[in-house]
């Protein structure tokens, strides 16, 4: 068994459901002191972040990951227990094998044998860990990098283990992600009897023009990286049961993914002027924004990942910014150049999540082969 697969194993088998780190990265720990890395942590009530980091100065490589996981749902459904990891047919079962625990692992073994390797490597390696990224992420590496800027502190290149890769290891490397924006919108009514309409509002007819023209907006139309910005209604709520009664108020909830061609401030403005075309004066808007779009300009770090993708997985990979949010999107900001590559995504957050076990050591020696291309070897 391969010291990735092992490592696999051995952190997919500590149930850490978000914000539950379960030990992982205590036995991560355990694992870089004793080669001279130095450990800081980061508690924020039931979320664990940590930062190892060896060396000091430019080049500086740090590896970004998560050690919590998503629920299970019905164990029962499971072809093994979920954190019981298993093998069949040459692919290895378990929640959280492929996010991203496979690839926290593969991190933590490139940096080992690179240290091994290479003990006086010029510049610093490190690896940034949190157990709230598959959760509310309000006490995870945002609040670390709160502090790294409060220090005036940042990695020159931040790699994020995400599972970018779609059907083949390393067919794809995200070089930025959208934005995600909700808003949560209760307009409000007067409930009456449905025989009655001259005495009550209905705040559901009240939204209906405005649904239909929020959904077919053209937000944008995208650029060579991102796609048009959209919205999507996640629920809406209304009624009181009875069917002779109209409700009080109607809610919903509206996620947009947006990219750099329709920021925050803009989008909130034409959807306040929606509103007010369709003449919605009563009403409650919460905004959350959970991350802005971020888009990495290429740099060394593109250059080494293609490189390394092309070398090792004989990939030439698609460079999109597809998918949901990651916590790029607090390294970014610093000034990092933040990509992202990891393991195949197609049984993520489902049940019988898996993934190649052969890929887990291939995406080792991608990620060595990285270290090697900018931290290199004195």
């Amino acid at each position: 068994m391969s010291e990735v697969l092992e490592l696999t194993i051995e952190l997919t088998a500590r149930p850490s459901i978000t914000p539950d780190d379960a030990g992982c990265q205590r036995l991560i720990a355990e694992r870089l002191i004793p080669l001279g890395f130095n450990v800081e942590w980061f508690l924020c009530g039931d979320v664990s972040n940590v930062l190892f980091t060896r060396g000091v100065g430019s080049p500086a490589l740090w590896f970004l990951g998560h050690t919590d996981v998503v629920p299970t749902g019905p164990e029962d459904l499971w072809t093994f227990l979920p954190f019981h990891p298993d093998q069949k047919e040459g692919e290895l079962y378990g929640r959280g094998v492929a996010d991203m625990k496979g690839a926290v692992a593969a991190m933590v073994v490139a940096l080992e044998t690179f240290t091994q390797q290479h003990p006086e490597h010029g510049g610093q390696t490190g690896l940034l860990l949190t157990s709230d990224e598959e959760g509310p992420a309000v006490d995870g590496i945002v609040r670390v990098t709160e502090e790294l800027k409060r220090r005036g502190h940042r990695p020159d290149y931040c790699l994020v283990g995400e599972p970018s890769s779609q059907k083949t290891l390393g067919d794809t490397v995200r070089v930025g992600r959208r934005g995600s924006i909700y808003v949560r919108l209760k307009v409000n009514g007067t409930q009456g009897h449905t025989a009655f309409p001259e005495l009550l509002d209905n705040p559901v007819h009240r939204i209906a023009p405005f649904l239909e023209e929020l959904v077919d907006e053209k937000w944008d139309t995208g650029d060579e990286d991102f796609p048009a910005s959209h919205c999507q209604i996640a629920y809406i709520r209304a009624g009181t049961g009875a069917g002779n009664v109209t409700p009080a108020d109607v809610e919903m909830l509206v996620n947009f993914r947006n990219g750099p061609g329709s920021p925050v401030k803009e989008i909130q403005s034409r959807f306040a002027k929606l509103l007010r075309k369709h003449d919605i004066e009563n009403f409650d808007a919460e905004w959350q924004i959970m991350g802005e779009p971020f888009r990495s300009p290429a740099g060394e770090l593109r250059q080494a990942v293609v490189g390394a993708v092309e070398d090792i997985l004989g990939q030439s990979p698609e460079l999109n910014t597809g998918g949901g949010t990651s916590d790029g999107r607090y390294m970014a900001p610093l000034g990092s150049e933040v990509l992202e590559l990891g393991l195949i995504n197609a049984t993520i957050h489902q049940v019988d999540e898996r993934t190649p076990v052969a890929d887990l050591d291939r995406l080792f020696a991608t990620y060595y082969d990285i270290l090697r291309r900018t931290v290199g070897a004195a």
